[in-house]
């Protein structure tokens, strides 16, 4: 310690305490740098001073305390700690400073070399995922970038750079399929031969006569199961259209038949507002009419109702009305206080409805068979009525007759000589005809002498 003490030039102080405050640095008249720094406001910012002077001078982190005298015993920092063992402590620390930042260099530099060789096999040409190991010692064995990482380090490397470049070969392979099949779906678009009963041998010639297909490697090279896949896609996306097509003209059909049906009915109509189709109307009468109509002409030959079926739906629909239509008739001739008989015409009958604004509505046929009912009941009525009128007048005739023997009129006598025996009595009252009652004495007369 005395040696190395004595071989330091800097001025030895008094005390320790005098060699913190006053510093005698020694100035190298060699360099044209500025003096350091040789007081200090604390012992830290003399501490940190003299690990700088060690930075500085570069001191290896395996250095002795010898062998660091020899780098830093000419700068005057070096008395910036007074007592030896600071800075033998201040040594140590700094050698403990600098070994951790060898060692991250180390690492740093060691993962530099490991990211240049990783990043240079997979840019490098040469290799692919098949190359093996051995075969990349042959091509880089000579390359500093490849000795640069040790020996089990590299092959791990190695084995990254083989899953990446096999993980970019399947992902440029699945980005070329895709591209080389969307390019044929393209092609197979623009030739306009192909239809949905097209072969794929027919297509695979006209593909080669395509020149967008046949100057196309990429397309020529591709996969056969690939180009398969797009040619069954096209042909069943010219099959949909195709479908879609087929039932387009079903419905434009249909809604031409459906027009047909529609124009038919409105024939219907007009003839049912005109007056000559009624409930009541038969085919075999109007089918002259109709069948001058260009409306019944293209109904004819059209699948579904034929215009006979619409007609008879028509008639039912018509008859389907009769109840409600016979109430408001009904209701007219309740306010019109007109009562249909035997005698009543249809022609009266239909003046009395008609008068009144809710038989526009109504259906003549209609009209026609309420006035049946009508009649018919009236003709009901009338028979009743007669059967009434002849049961009371055979009861009389009875009364008559068994006044007649009550009285014993002789055979022989004549109708003038029974007359006052007779008249007077409420039987022979009853009989209000005189000729009846001759009748019924002729009759009586007449089963005495059988008799």
């Amino acid at each position: 310690m005395a040696a190395t003490l004595a071989a330091i030039t800097v001025p030895s102080p008094q005390t320790e305490d005098s060699m913190d405050a006053k510093p005698s640095p020694t100035s190298d008249s060699r360099t044209s740098t500025p003096e350091p720094k040789t007081t200090f406001k604390d012992k830290r910012e003399a501490l940190e001073a003299f690990k700088d002077l060690l930075r500085e001078k570069n001191v290896p982190s395996n250095a002795s305390w010898d062998q660091a005298l020899k780098y830093i015993q000419r700068d005057p920092r070096l008395a910036a700690l007074g007592k030896l063992t600071e800075r033998k402590q201040a040594f140590h620390a700094y050698k403990t400073q600098k070994q951790k930042e060898e060692k991250e260099e180390q690492r740093l530099k060691a993962k530099k070399a490991k990211e240049d060789l990783e990043a240079f096999l997979l840019i490098d040409s040469s290799i692919n995922s098949s190359t093996k190991y051995f075969r990349c010692e042959e091509i880089y064995g000579n390359l500093e970038v490849w000795k640069n990482v040790p020996e089990g380090e590299r092959r791990d490397i190695y084995e990254d750079a083989i899953f990446h470049l096999s993980k970019r070969e399947k992902e440029e392979e699945k980005a070329l399929r895709k591209r080389n099949m969307k390019n044929l779906t393209r092609v197979l678009d623009s030739i306009t031969d192909i239809t949905h009963r097209t072969a794929w041998t027919e297509a695979q010639q006209l593909l080669l006569d395509n020149p967008s297909f046949a100057e196309d490697n990429d397309l020529l090279a591709m996969d056969k199961e690939d180009a398969l896949v797009v040619f069954e896609q096209h042909i069943r996306e010219l099959e949909h259209e195709e479908e879609e097509e087929r039932e387009r003209g079903k419905r434009r059909i249909k809604r031409l038949q459906r027009k047909n049906r529609d124009s038919f009915l409105n024939l219907l109509d007009e003839l049912h507002e005109n007056g000559k189709l009624t409930s009541m109307s038969l085919w075999v009468e109007l089918y002259p009419i109709i069948s001058t109509d260009l409306r019944f002409s293209a109904m004819l030959g059209q699948p579904g109702s034929n215009p006979l079926d619409l007609f008879k739906f028509y008639i039912e629909d018509l008859k389907s009305r009769f109840h409600d239509e016979k109430k408001i008739i009904k209701e007219i001739l309740k306010q019109k206080l007109f009562e249909v008989d035997i005698k009543t015409t249809f022609e009266d009958f239909a003046t009395v409805v008609c008068d009144d604004k809710r038989s526009l509505t109504l259906d003549g046929g209609n009209v026609k068979l309420t006035y049946n009912a009508l009649l018919e009941k009236a003709e009901v009525r009338e028979k009743e009525r007669l059967k009434d009128d002849n049961r009371r007048s055979k009861k009389l005739e009875n009364a008559f007759r068994n006044l007649l023997r009550a009285k014993e009129v002789d055979h022989l006598a004549t109708w003038e000589t029974s007359l006052p025996k007779l008249e007077g009595d409420p039987a022979f009252e009853a009989i209000i005809a005189e000729s009846d009652r001759i009748r019924i004495f002729k009759v009586v007369n007449g089963l005495i002498v059988f008799r």
